[in-house]
């Protein structure tokens, strides 16, 4: 299960400016005057005084926007601000990174030169309490939403540490912080590199030509590109990032819709692309500017394609700034992939869908191999994420792997390093402090489970002692994807 910081990501391209004014016509002063006069008549005889922003903002924009599609939104100020930040590859926060469990939130590293530095949280603090709301109280979707909403202010927070009984106030004013999308590079094996990739913003393609040149660069033998869980981003970095590997002149992807010229994009001519063996992992939650990457890719057969098929989320949406710091993000057109495919998936109840409900037509990449359109990127090679047996849903659910990391650091820290081996004697150990709190696996859950968790022992003790890179790796390294996608690699 994947440790990460709360990642706050709006789909979007790039802001265009240029705006068409709205047709004059009679018709449309009619349906104005008409929402006008039931404003009038609510703002003076309604029983409660009416929110002119609650009216407007999350009223009437948002439902007619509903009913063009899901992705055509309303950006209030603050959401428009996070917007700016996100093209700017900046975010406020505070500089933690958390595990998020049920009713729990661990911290696993703070960022150096960071609030939560300064404020002297440490790996291991339980946050108990965030603005006066007891956490214990929240599931995962309000723990998100709060942790969320607290990045955007001074936050008062309660955390528990170990070996302290009393809970300890910790104040934390955000800051605008560098978000990093190429968050994670090492060597999987020698030669073949592993880069991650968590969104796209203006700098993703600088980035991960960076982590490539980092783990060797053309000389590399093959390399893993992971989308997982990338929802996509700035349009102009997935191009880039798909002329990293294409040939000068490629077609990356076709842009038409109703109201522009259809569009055409190739790599540039003066390219000079990496030529080394390449897999791309995806995933349902791998979505827009994630697919186009890992549609050109597949259309070329300049790669293997490894996970779950993709979220299927095929538009081209134009951010049009308003005022009063506000912005509308509208869809305007479908993208097409060189075979050409459309990566929408069909919409129901919504326009959109009359262009997209169709079955799933056959296309053929440049090699002739079929691929099929109209429902995200379906993989070359499937691999459906791991399930939970009982026990293992109990560990991670309890938090009880970051618990006993917690614990063991206390006494051992310096005996924390990337080499270190969980001993036998560490798993009695552990077992002992599960069965002192009331988890007590049969035998054969405890045998079946020992492998996974000798690892995620080792994965937490590093989150906290080095980095949450660190215990990523122990992680990724025995990831079902990434081991499918290395098979393919050293096949070639």
């Amino acid at each position: 299960m994947r440790r990460t910081a709360l990642l706050l990501v709006l789909f979007c391209a790039p802001i265009l400016r240029a705006q068409k004014p709205l047709p004059d016509t009679a018709e449309l002063e009619r349906e104005l005057q008409r929402f006008t006069g039931v404003y009038a008549i609510a703002s003076e005889h309604a029983a409660d005084p009416v929110d002119l922003d609650a009216t407007f903002y999350r009223g009437a924009i948002p439902g007619m926007l509903r009913q063009l599609d899901p992705h055509s939104v309303f950006f209030d100020r603050d959401q428009f601000q996070q917007l700016q930040e996100m093209e700017r590859s900046v975010t406020k926060g505070f500089g933690s990174v958390v595990s998020i469990l049920p009713g729990r939130v661990i911290v696993l590293q703070t960022l150096p030169g960071t609030p939560s530095q300064k404020s002297g949280l440490a790996p291991g603090d339980e946050i108990v309490v965030i603005n006066g709301y007891a956490l214990a109280q929240l599931n995962m979707e309000q723990l998100a939403a709060l942790l969320g909403q607290a990045r955007q202010r001074e936050a008062h927070l309660y955390i528990r540490r170990q070996g302290t009984a009393k809970l300890l106030p910790v104040t934390l004013v955000p800051e605008e912080l560098q978000s990093p999308s190429v968050d994670r590079s090492f060597q999987l094996q020698p030669g073949i590199g592993y880069v991650r990739a968590t969104s796209f913003d203006a700098d993703t393609a600088t980035r991960l030509r960076e982590a490539i040149e980092s783990l060797g660069g053309a000389k590399l033998d093959g390399l893993v590109l992971d989308l997982r869980d990338n929802p996509g981003g700035v349009l102009q970095a997935g191009l880039a990032t798909a002329a990293l590997f294409l040939k000068p002149g490629a077609r990356i992807l076709s842009a038409r819709g109703r109201g522009s010229a259809a569009e055409d994009i190739d790599v540039p001519k003066d390219t000079t692309p990496y030529i080394f063996p390449l897999a791309v992992l995806v995933n349902a939650k791998t979505g827009s500017a994630s697919e186009i990457v890992a549609g050109a890719i597949q259309d070329h057969d300049r790669g293997t394609i490894v996970g779950e098929t993709t979220f299927g989320k095929g538009l081209v949406q134009r951010v049009f700034p308003l005022s009063d710091s506000t912005g509308l993000a509208l869809t305007t057109a479908f993208y097409y992939t060189p075979s050409g495919r459309s990566i929408q998936k069909p919409l129901r109840d919504f326009e959109l869908a009359q262009a997209t409900a169709t079955t799933r037509p056959e296309f053929k990449t440049a090699a002739g191999r079929t691929v099929r359109g109209g429902g995200g990127i379906e993989p070359d090679e499937t691999v459906q994420p791991p399930g939970y047996t009982r026990f293992r849903a109990a560990l991670e659910g309890s938090g009880s792997f970051a618990g006993y990391a917690t614990e063991w650091l206390a006494g051992h820290r310096a005996d924390a390093s990337r080499d270190m081996a969980i001993t036998p004697a560490m798993l009695d150990e552990f077992q002992l402090w599960l069965s002192r709190r009331n988890i007590r696996p049969a035998l054969s859950e405890w045998t079946a489970e020992r492998e996974l968790i000798t690892r995620r022992l080792k994965q937490e003790i590093l989150n906290q002692s080095i980095s949450v890179a660190a215990g990523d790796e122990i992680e990724l390294r025995h990831d079902p994807t990434v081991r499918r996608a290395l098979a393919s690699l050293t096949q070639h």
